[in-house]
């Protein structure tokens, strides 16, 4: 929703304004302090004019008479609107990069790239930091390794586009040495590197009907190992969280929500998948997004905004962003969002 264009550009000039100083007080604006800090040489009349047009709009509330006004979630989208009217290029993405590649490495695994940017719009958002790894399935495969354990257990490793590691142990029921588990990988990484993860799970299926499988030990040892190794392909997408309950603390105290508020949020963070789905029903195609308040499907996630923006890695859509109260520095957090997911973008390019 976007009611900023029927708005004068006084009274949007006023509107950001106090929006900007309940986000910096948490307390009422009086139409003195607006008249004072909007630069409009206007009267405190005339601002309390202006107050009234707002507050019959929908866009500001008082808390009661004598009191000053207070933002509404139409009050925020209308603010927030115009910072996305008006925002530039983000110009510090180098620096956001560079932090980003010392952290997690040059060539970073993408478990520590995305864990690296969770944490950095944590810090820069001051609530709930986010980042969400392509889907599985449309990752490129890039090579297999089979080490040998005891008995006849092995470790599979499977390294796909963006660095992507997985780990898994498989019990073959049978005697392997290492040069069969090496031929087997060679054979395994020649026929499918550069394929999605998904098409390779459909070849290796393929492959294991045809009638050589059934007579040539080796081809058969590969497909077996590779068959245990990509079944299951469609686990939930990988998802990095980080806001320490302390800081979130914090915030809520600044923003008077409620603990048993802000334990739903944290259920919601923690089940992961749930914050995966919401972002699904949310964002239809790439760049930013940003719901506020009451405008969340989830009654439980109505006292908090989200800001989130989509990253390519040159083939697939990973998702940045952060969850705070509906009372955050929104020129901020938009600016970190946008500035992270080029970064991040950046980053697995070089990877990949």
């Amino acid at each position: 929703m976007s009611a900023a264009p029927a708005l004068s550009d006084r009274t949007r000039r006023i509107l950001a304004t106090l929006v900007r100083s309940y986000i910096e007080t948490g307390e009422p604006i009086a139409s003195a302090t607006l008249a004072h800090k909007a630069g409009l040489n206007l009267s405190s009349a005339t601002v309390r004019n202006v107050l009234a047009q707002l507050e019959e709009m929908g866009y500001v509330w008082q808390p009661h008479t004598s009191a000053g006004r207070v933002p509404t979630d139409a009050g925020y989208r209308c603010y927030v609107d115009m910072l996305l009217d008006s925002r530039r290029s983000a110009k510090d993405v180098s620096a956001v990069e560079a932090r980003l590649r010392q952290e997690a490495g040059d060539a970073p695994l993408m478990d520590d790239l995305l864990s690296s940017t969770s944490h950095v719009l944590s810090e820069a958002g001051k609530g709930v930091g986010f980042a969400i790894a392509p889907p599985n399935a449309e990752a490129l495969f890039q090579r297999i390794e089979f080490v040998p354990l005891s008995g006849t257990r092995i470790l599979v490793v499977v390294v796909a586009s963006g660095n992507q590691v997985s780990q898994k142990t498989v019990d073959i029921g049978e005697s392997v040495n290492t040069t069969e588990l090496v031929q087997a990988a060679n054979y395994l990484n020649s026929e499918f590197s550069g394929r999605t993860l998904d098409e390779v799970r459909a070849g290796v299926i393929d492959r294991l009907k045809e009638e050589r499988s059934l007579y040539d030990q080796l081809l058969g040892l590969a497909l077996r190992l590779a068959s245990s190794s990509f079944e299951n392909l469609d686990q939930p997408t990988s998802v990095y969280v980080d806001g320490a309950t302390t800081l979130l603390e914090e915030v809520v105290q600044a923003s008077g929500i409620s603990t048993a508020t802000l334990k739903a949020l944290w259920r919601m963070v923690e089940e992961k998948q749930r914050l995966v789905r919401m972002l699904t029903e949310y964002m239809d195609g790439p760049g930013l997004t940003v719901v506020i308040g009451t405008e969340h499907s989830d009654p439980e996630l109505r006292p908090f905004s989200l800001i989130a923006a989509t990253y390519f890695d040159g083939r697939s859509t990973g998702t940045v962003g952060i969850i705070g109260p509906t009372r955050m520095r929104y020129s901020k957090a938009i600016s970190a969002v946008d500035i992270a997911a080029i970064a991040v973008a950046r980053v697995l390019r070089d990877v990949n």
